[in-house]
């Protein structure tokens, strides 16, 4: 390996240690599974923080293969209602995102992007969508 090899290596390290350390929810997007109008984005949580998630919400863009939005929804994909429950610290838990499209999807190949707009602790705190929340797509 050289120098420079070396170098670019510690730099792009350096460059993504804050996301992987500071990420408290990590949330991995399964393939989408899509039949007529409708698609199923399965995701997986897992809770890093010391307290209690008691609400997060997303929003899920698909995609076709050709990178046009063809279908999107928002949703609380964890508690955000009362009679929901959160997610404790140190769990883990699944979700099933269902996006409704006015029309049946023409690709089969369609890609799920997700934004978490909002985290809210136990004890009303909100955490740091941007620092604190890790996505990973897992691949097809």
């Amino acid at each position: 390996m050289t120098r420079s090899h070396v170098f670019l290596s510690a730099a792009a390290a350096l460059l993504l240690w804050p996301l992987v350390v500071g990420a408290q929810l990590a949330v991995t997007i399964s393939p989408v599974q899509a039949t007529g109008s409708k698609a199923i984005v399965p995701l997986t949580m897992k809770n890093g923080f010391a307290e209690r998630i008691q609400s997060a919400r997303a929003v899920c863009f698909l995609l076709d293969d050709q990178g046009k939005m063809v279908g999107q929804a928002s949703r609380w994909i964890i508690g955000g209602t009362g009679d929901k429950a959160g997610l404790a610290a140190g769990g883990t838990n699944a979700f099933n995102f269902v996006v409704a499209a006015a029309r049946p999807f023409t690709s089969k190949n369609l890609t799920a992007k997700l934004s978490l707009s909002r985290v809210l602790l136990e004890g009303g705190k909100l955490a740091d969508v941007h620092k604190e929340v890790q996505i990973q797509n897992t691949d097809k």
